[in-house]
């Protein structure tokens, strides 16, 4: 076993504090890994506060993980000491049944294990985050980092980025297609840039004037005012997909109006009731589809920093020490990022110098 430094929820009501716990020895499938960067994600915050009613305590959050190899189990074959690598938001999961056959483990039909917050499925031990210095990973679940690929920007692609990507993926978006991205948060840029890499005409939909320019910007090739129904009448019934990465209920209905027959509305960021109802007729008398999306699998993630690095794809970032994660999830909630914070790990040593 080996002593990891860290930060830590404690309670749901309690800040996140250094914590030490043990990581176990590589097994003989494993990547030991040094954390250099960890991005934050709304995920954290919400499973920090128990908001899903699902958090076990300690729990170190996060899984957004980029580092460098430092150790490697004897069945290793794809990862060297030295290598950087990055984990995303699963570190297993029971690789037999037919969505892991497929390469969709997040869909694992026996549960994949999340990077923190599960039951390790050897063990039995409470799976830590990349809020730590080290973590210990199987080979399947660890990802390459591509060369020239900017590192701290890319923990996000880990969760932001693949969590867009996968749908686009999925239902086959390319040049052609008229796409709206609704939201322009953390998912929202991401899912801007991404569908503008697969050749598609971009709309970002946002609720204030204060978003246009911004929006813009990052390279959305129009922008409409959800707020007004003139803006949103001269959109009915032009969009192919719309990519939801809203996080709280919001009002679905005008959004299906605004796709054509055969449209699909696809939901990534809300996981509550969808209120207010939604109109049945928005679906049936168009033949509209309402989906879903969760993360993407190994493979398909690994597509994805590829890409990125390929394409020059960055997530914006802001860097933040460990020591000041309370504010930023503070400031996270408010909405005051642009558009994801990451944590330079090195910030750990700071507590020793105390």
């Amino acid at each position: 076993m080996s002593q990891t430094r860290a930060y830590a929820a404690h309670a749901d009501d309690q800040p996140l504090a250094p914590f030490t716990f043990e990581r176990r020895q590589p097994r003989s499938d494993d990547v030991a890994i040094e954390i250099l960067y960890c991005g934050v994600c709304h995920s954290d915050l919400h499973f920090a506060r128990n908001d899903w009613g699902m958090s076990r305590y300690p729990v170190v959050p996060g899984h957004e993980i980029v580092g460098r190899v430092t150790a490697v189990g004897d069945e290793v074959s794809q990862f060297r000491v030295g290598d950087l690598v990055g984990v995303g938001c699963m570190v297993d999961s029971c690789r037999h049944c037919q969505p892991c056959r497929d390469g969709v483990e997040q869909f694992c039909l026996n549960g994949f294990t999340m990077t923190y917050g599960s039951d390790d499925r050897q063990d039995g031990s409470l799976t830590q985050g990349g809020y730590s210095d080290r973590i210990v990973v199987s080979e399947h679940f660890v990802l390459r980092m591509p060369e020239g690929i900017d590192l701290a920007s890319a923990a996000p692609i880990l969760c932001a980025g693949i969590t867009t990507y996968s749908p686009l993926r999925h239902y086959g978006v390319k040049a052609g297609h008229r796409i709206g991205v609704i939201g322009m948060g953390g998912l929202g840029h991401m899912g801007v840039k991404l569908a503008k890499a697969l050749g598609a005409e971009v709309t970002v939909f946002t609720r204030t004037e204060a978003k246009v320019e911004e929006a813009k910007r990052h390279g959305a090739d129009h922008v409409v005012v959800s707020g007004d129904p003139a803006q949103m009448e001269d959109v009915a019934e032009t969009f192919d997909y719309m990519l939801d990465t809203v996080p709280v209920q919001h009002d679905l209905n005008p959004y299906l109006a605004a796709l054509k027959y055969d449209g699909t509305h696809i939901l990534v960021g809300l996981l509550d009731s969808i209120e207010p109802a939604i109109e049945g007729f928005n679906l049936v008398f168009k033949r509209r589809v309402l989906a879903g999306s969760l993360i993407g699998g190994v493979s398909e993630t690994q597509e994805l920093l590829d890409l990125c690095a390929e394409q020059g794809i960055t997530c914006d970032v802001e860097m933040i020490d460990i020591q000041d994660i309370n504010t930023a999830y503070e400031r996270m909630q408010k909405g005051d990022v642009r558009y994801r914070f990451v944590i330079d790990m090195q910030s750990l040593k700071k507590d020793d110098a105390a």
